[in-house]
């Protein structure tokens, strides 16, 4: 039997998410939105596609949460994308009613599964799934650091002239301007990129990366990134069905990790079968520990407004 995986959102980040899930040949897909014909014709010429990509993996397009049952993995990505001028924290009020609402239809009808959130603002749109759902917290993760490293390791590709395969990278934080580049903690095959790049252009990449966000929405003016979201969520998706135990930054619920408690921010975590298996407490500096916790304090400042 193949694993399931819903997609709840068929906007550009929830279907990219479905196709990549069907071209790795991971799962079958529930796409899910309340626009009625629109997950059916994504759907549909998803699957159309099958023949020519080389996938048999089943791809059902839904207005109806009853076909999410028993998921083994449900992506949340429904809710309104940033537009330019519009930082995360702007989406919280539109965005809360959205998650909370899909969260309690999916958990009620598949309770084993674990939820990967992808919704702005995320760290808060995670700590509010988790609520909601009544799921133990390593079973709902925020989607957040893999995109985040990512950008970061593409940047760096691109200065230094190498492959990005060849560099690891690490972003602590929240998910937004406050996020936490670990310029000292990234490598490229093995060599420290300290030793490759000054502290100048390290900073230039670093605050790049924290903006990289805003750059996406401001190019495309009505819209914000989905191809890198996507692929970030599929690669936690492997993760976890295939039992990779990986060690990825994403968002996490902390309880004295870090110094932090009753939140969920970004940090490296072991991903596997049964979702965060473990928080990785990394050896922070001073100014990396304050970094951090401003980032955190702007995320409990979100969730406290959530009034739970």
């Amino acid at each position: 039997m193949r694993h399931k995986v819903s997609v709840i959102g068929a906007g550009n980040v929830g279907a990219t998410c479905a196709q990549y899930i069907l071209e790795n040949k991971l799962a079958d897909v529930v796409l899910v939105d309340k626009v009625e014909g629109l997950p059916q014709g994504k759907a549909l010429d998803m699957m159309a596609a099958g023949p020519s990509r080389g996938f048999d993996a089943d791809i059902k397009g839904s207005n109806d949460y009853a076909d999410t049952a028993d998921s083994d993995i449900v992506v949340i990505t429904a809710g309104l994308a940033r537009q330019p001028g519009m930082s995360r924290e702007d989406l919280l009020a539109k965005n809360v009613a959205i998650v909370k609402s899909v969260t309690e239809d999916v958990s009620k009808r598949s309770p084993k599964s674990i939820i990967i959130v992808v919704t702005n603002p995320l760290d808060v749109m995670s700590y509010l799934a988790w609520k909601i759902s009544g799921f133990k917290s390593n079973k709902v993760i925020g989607m957040a650091g893999v995109l985040d490293s990512a950008r970061f390791r593409c940047f760096l590709a691109k200065e230094l002239k190498v492959s990005a395969g060849d560099i690891q990278a690490m972003v602590l934080g929240g998910h937004g301007d406050s996020m936490v580049p670990l310029a000292r903690f990234c490598t490229v095959a093995g060599v420290p990129v300290t030793e490759l790049l000054s502290k100048e252009k390290l900073d230039k990449i670093i605050e790049r990366t924290k903006n990289a966000g805003a750059e996406v929405v401001a190019h495309l003016k009505t819209g914000s990134a989905y191809y890198s979201p996507a692929a970030s969520v599929v690669e936690m998706v492997e993760c976890i069905l295939k039992d990779k135990k990986r060690l990825l930054p994403a968002s996490a619920y902390l309880n004295g990790e870090y110094g932090l408690k009753d939140l969920y921010i970004g940090v490296p975590v072991i991903l596997g079968a049964s979702g965060v298996e473990k928080v990785l407490e990394l050896p922070l500096t001073a100014e990396e520990k304050k970094l951090l916790g401003d980032s955190a304090s702007v995320v409990s400042s979100n969730i406290k407004s959530l009034n739970l």
